[in-house]
């Protein structure tokens, strides 16, 4: 076998100890499952993006809340977050006026709707952010992880090296470069993760602001049909 053949990608990794090679492994299955969850958060976060565009502008073009709610609850899982919010307010606030009669005053309906609302958001936020902490794990322990197979082959590389009697380059370098795949594997996995991570974190937080944003104006709007 040539030095080239020696030195390619797949003969290091194939050639590597048991237990390099075993982290290699984990590295490319956390790699692969951490680009799986990335790209479904990423089409995650654009449809809720849209279908909140959607709704704000229904919504904003004055049309009938009673006939918007009717709208959202049919349609409850193609609506997007922030029609359910507002399905979740809508509905607990017609529930409370057909059961309050005289019994409750309006604030206490109200309450009631922004309590629903808010319970929706929270529910929403929930939603978005599932798996953004095996991201940020990925992100943070896998050059961790790819650093102890690293120190384990250059540790078995040094150990061979007792047994040969003229130490050369030649003989060093397989046993040392097999060693510092596992790290670059390991930044493989995380940089991506912690990039994604920090992107769809500020993506978030964008759309709970303009969620909290609505409750606050619903709940204006609400309060003065309660009067």
């Amino acid at each position: 076998m040539s030095a080239a053949q020696d030195l390619s990608f797949i003969e290091l990794i194939r050639n590597a100890h048991v237990l390099v090679q075993l982290i290699m492994a984990l590295l490319f299955a956390l790699s692969l499952t951490s680009w799986t969850y990335i790209f479904r958060k990423l089409f995650a976060i654009r449809a809720a993006r849209r279908l909140t565009e959607q709704f704000e502008r229904s919504f904003w073009a004055g049309g009938n809340l009673h006939t918007l709610h009717q709208s959202a609850s049919s349609q409850r899982d193609q609506s997007g977050p922030l029609a359910r919010i507002f399905e979740a307010g809508m509905g607990e606030f017609i529930k409370g006026k057909q059961a309050a009669r005289d019994a409750l005053d309006g604030s206490a309906v109200l309450d009631g709707a922004r309590r629903a609302m808010r319970a929706a958001f929270q529910r929403e936020l929930d939603h978005l952010d599932t798996h953004l902490n095996f991201l940020a794990s990925v992100g943070s322990v896998s050059p961790y992880i790819g650093l102890l197979g690293t120190v384990w082959g250059i540790m078995n590389a040094f150990r061979g090296l007792a047994n040969v009697q003229q130490a050369t380059l030649a003989a060093v370098a397989p046993g040392i470069a097999e060693a510092l795949i596992a790290t670059a594997i390991g930044l493989f996995a995380a940089i991506p993760a912690v990039v994604a991570y920090n992107r769809f974190t500020h993506d978030i937080d964008r759309l709970a602001i303009r969620f909290e944003s609505f409750v606050e104006e619903f709940s204006n709007i609400l309060q003065r049909q309660s009067r």
